[in-house]
């Protein structure tokens, strides 16, 4: 008999991106705040970096280690409702929480929230601290320290976003190294405002798995490397429809990533903005040639996991599906498929 909620895995989501509009209300009452307008998604945006205005209007409301609770405890309990067995949230360090010292309260609460989560909704979560690209660089540095404190405790990568294209990404190689020397693997975003070069440029620097990486289609060697390498790919199909990084018109990047033999793990990236559903994407993702068993498997090769955990995600994808590696590489005659927008 067919699950109701086939288990599910998500490597790419902005913890502060899931709030819903209801909860991030009543966080921005307790702070005196008016709620953020419009009050209810999907919000329009003209390109990747309106998206980012947006995104910091709205999460501007988040200031205390216990709005940060409180918001990963609402995602467990939704995610874990479709499905979700294993998520990697990113947590961005930002000045405006307090500066390093705030900072690294959130990253404690977090942690903290992480394990009552695992007891009460079932669902193992590892998180992933992120600078981004344009930040001060001494605090990005410092932001990595901060997150090296937490490896084994909840903390089990460290990231790299922001402007892609607009900002480099070599001045914050440092903040990756203090990272990398403290046991976090680099987990970066590249790949989706720019094209593959700057997917290159992020594997030179060591990369585990990268968020997004799609462009990655615009350079066949590339693809063809990624594949050989076995790198995990996060893809997230309606934030790049809705980004303007895949075109409708076109066979969207996860068709095409996965037919050349490249591992894409899928996810919502920011589900309450874009209004979607994790159990939305995997819905998106089947229609695109990728069904669920082959998304568990992508998202558990990349997954950052300890090994008590791998192997309890192996017995539950070797339950639900009957395996958990991915089938032997599939061709599509028909890669477009309409937009699911």
């Amino acid at each position: 008999m067919a699950l109701a909620h086939p288990p599910k895995i998500e490597l790419h989501v902005h913890l502060e991106g899931t709030v819903r509009p209801a909860l991030l209300a009543a966080i921005a009452r307790v702070h005196g705040m008016a709620a953020p307008v419009p009050p209810e998604p999907p919000y329009a945006f003209t390109d990747l970096y309106d998206f980012i205005a947006t995104w910091n209007a709205l999460t501007a409301c988040l200031r205390t280690p216990e709005d940060y609770r409180r918001i990963l405890l609402a995602y467990a309990a939704e995610a874990a409702g479709q499905g979700a067995v294993y998520l990697e949230p990113i947590v961005d360090a930002e000045e405006r929480l307090g500066g390093p010292s705030g900072w690294a309260d959130v990253l404690a609460a977090c942690c903290d929230a992480a394990a009552e989560a695992r007891e009460r909704h079932g669902v193992a979560i590892g998180l992933t601290p992120q600078v981004f690209r344009g930040q001060d660089v001494a605090f990005a540095e410092e932001a990595a320290r901060i997150a090296t404190r937490f490896a084994g405790r909840g903390v089990v990568g460290f990231g790299l976003s922001g402007a892609e294209g607009r900002y480099p990404t070599a001045p914050h190689a440092r903040a990756v190294r203090i990272a990398a020397d403290g046991g976090l693997p680099f987990v970066p975003h590249a790949g989706e405002a720019a094209g593959p070069q700057a997917v290159r440029e992020v594997l030179a620097m060591g990369a585990a798995r990268v968020r997004h990486g799609v462009r990655a289609v615009d350079d066949p060697d590339l693809v063809a490397e990624l594949a050989g390498r076995g790198t995990v790919l996060d893809v997230t199909p309606t934030s790049n429809l809705r980004l303007g990084v895949a075109a409708p018109d076109r066979p969207h990047p996860l068709t095409v990533l996965t037919a050349a033999g490249v591992r894409c793990s899928v996810s919502t990236d920011d589900p309450a903005i874009f209004g979607i559903t994790l159990a939305g994407e995997y819905a998106v993702a089947a229609r695109l040639g990728v069904g669920p068993a082959e998304a568990y498997a992508a998202g558990l090769a990349g997954a950052l996991c300890d090994a008590p955990t791998r192997r309890w995600l192996t017995d539950i994808g070797v339950g639900a599906y009957g395996r958990c590696v991915p089938e032997p590489v599939r061709r599509y005659d028909n890669h477009h498929v309409d937009s699911p927008l």
